[in-house]
């Protein structure tokens, strides 16, 4: 979730599935490659994302402000499902000197295969590593020992320095190198090199500024000193060349979107002047700082073109304490609901479980105070241990165990335990099924009360019960799995429910009728295969 996201997740070109290779064929073809042509440099820049529709911002940063280096600078970029084998075979093809790697929670695992391989079959490429992931912790982490160098922090202009250095057969004798802080006017700007695939089939990330004021400690920003706007002017005119070529999806970045109003409103009123019907817009919002002339300006904008990400995490103020997060409560519930009821806007809210200080009752009461605020979403995080947050020091006064292996989530606290931990994974997962998804928003009201958090726990648990799943669970088996779970738990709302699910099944346009749905628990029937084992010889019975 956003809250725990330092950098932009990278993802452009899903490359083409190639056929199984061996090892040795790998090596031999990328040995026959490399002796060709090595009168100049080739630079490879590449990253593993989580999803196909994303775009790299990180590695456009580091291809703009790559100067003379940039015309022998390549981006490739994969998605994690890709086998490794295949992602070296493809940066081989390049035939690459350098190749640099973008490095984030979320490809940690992935990106470390494929640098073993790259090292076993062209050990004469020098690999650089960066991202947040290898940014702290460093020395400690088995994918830096495969590298040959590592740039920590803001790389826009260090990778350049890096390349030049190791082109003129001058390298660096450190392998970890700290990237000084960069000004923002030093930057050349990244958004010439979105492609024109990228602008109708991709997400665009952009950025009106860099850093965050605030000090939460469970994200990286909090180690930023303050937020640093990029010049208005200069941004809008980016902005503007890619509206003109087609750009009609962009996610801003911004830590605090809404921290400068006069900024804020500049940007909303660019795209308010430019609205078509396909014009979507994603802002991180501080929730308790929304001022009458920006609410003004939001009630504008048509449904289907704004999403707020609203960062909660708690209402408990001994947890935010903790974790050094200030946020006026009344005031962020109070601007919640303005939103809501004011605005066409789509509402994204996060809460955070697993928090020092948190504990389940704590939990449920934000979950259900956010609940009642009505946004479209609750993304129910668990929080995790990202490398170089000041979230550790609670490690021993709240007892914090983290998963040593990505993703690093918290496995239980002094107040939660690792069972009680596993109830709110699927709690959220459930959540995030049918309260999330919208296929459910008639029958959902009328099965949760006043007290939704404990309504939707049991119905987590009876769900669970009966099926040992939160994953692979098909679209016309939830829809009978919530219908038996109501009539199990809450029989006299069950009917009333029945036609909401009907509702809620119409819209989902599937192809089976609703009247092939067993909305009903039935009496387990005695099975006639009393051996599941003999099942297949059975059948052959008659």
């Amino acid at each position: 979730m956003a809250e725990q996201r330092h950098y932009s997740e990278l993802t452009v070109t899903t490359p083409p599935v190639t056929e199984s290779i061996s090892l040795d064929f790998v090596k031999e073809r990328a040995s026959v490659n490399h002796e060709i042509d090595k009168a100049s440099p080739k630079i490879v820049l590449a990253t593993l994302n989580a999803r196909y529709f994303h775009t790299s911002f990180g590695l456009r940063y580091l291809y703009a402000n790559l100067k003379e280096l940039q015309e022998f600078c390549e981006i490739k970029e994969f998605i994690i499902q890709t086998r490794a084998i295949d992602i070296v075979e493809q940066i081989l093809a390049e035939k690459p000197d350098i190749v640099g790697f973008g490095v984030y929670i979320w490809n940690i695992v992935e990106t470390t295969d494929v640098v073993s391989l790259l090292k076993v079959i062209a050990p004469e490429i020098k690999i650089v590593l960066g991202g947040p992931e290898v940014s702290y912790e460093t020395e400690q982490q088995s994918i830096v020992a495969s590298a040959d160098y590592v740039l920590t922090g803001p790389a826009d202009l260090s990778f350049y320095q890096l390349c030049k250095d190791i082109i003129n057969n001058t390298p660096p004798v450190k392998k970890v190198l700290n990237s000084k802080p960069v000004e923002l006017k030093e930057l050349a700007s990244p958004y010439q090199y979105y492609t024109d695939e990228d602008l109708q089939q991709r997400l665009l990330y952009v950025e009106a500024s860099r850093g965050c004021p605030f000090k939460c400690e469970f994200c990286l920003s909090s180690l930023d000193k303050n937020s640093v706007p990029f010049e208005i002017v200069l941004f809008l005119e980016q902005m503007e060349i890619l509206y003109q070529r087609g750009a009609r999806n962009f996610k801003f970045i911004d830590r605090t979107f809404n921290l400068n109003i006069n900024t804020t409103m500049q940007i909303m009123q660019f795209f308010l002047d430019r609205m078509t019907d396909d014009l979507y817009l994603h802002f991180e919002v501080v929730p308790d700082h929304l001022p009458r002339k920006l609410k003004e300006l939001l009630a504008q904008f048509p449904e289907g073109s704004l999403q707020f990400e609203i960062g909660i995490q708690t209402f408990n103020v001994e947890v935010q304490k903790n974790i050094s997060r200030k946020q006026n409560n009344a005031k962020s519930k109070e601007n919640l609901l303005w939103l809501r009821d004011n605005t066409a806007a789509h509402i994204h809210a996060d809460l955070i479980f697993g928090l020092p200080g948190e504990t389940f009752e704590t939990f449920k009461d934000s979950f259900n105070q956010l609940y009642h605020c009505r946004p479209h979403e609750i993304q129910m995080g668990i929080l995790k241990r990202l490398k170089g947050s000041p979230i550790i020091r609670h490690t021993q006064a709240y007892d914090l165990r983290f998963n040593p292996l990505p993703p690093f989530n918290i496995l239980s606290t002094d107040r939660v335990s690792f069972g009680t931990m596993q109830r709110i994974n699927r709690f959220a997962r459930y959540w995030d099924m049918i309260g999330n998804s919208g296929r459910f928003k008639y029958a959902l009201p009328h099965i949760l009360s006043d007290e939704p958090f404990d309504d939707f726990m049991a119905i987590t648990e009876w769900i669970f019960n009966k099926t040992g799943q939160i994953h692979k669970i098909n679209l016309k088996k939830l829809f009978e799995l919530i219908s038996q779970a109501v009539e199990a738990l809450y029989p006299e709302k069950h009917q009333l429910v029945i036609e909401k699910i009907a509702v809620d099944y119409e819209a989902a346009k599937l192809k089976s009728l609703f009247s092939s749905l067993n909305l009903y628990a039935v009496p387990k029937v005695e099975a006639v295969i009393k051996n599941k084992s003999l099942k297949r010889q059975q059948q052959h019975m008659s």
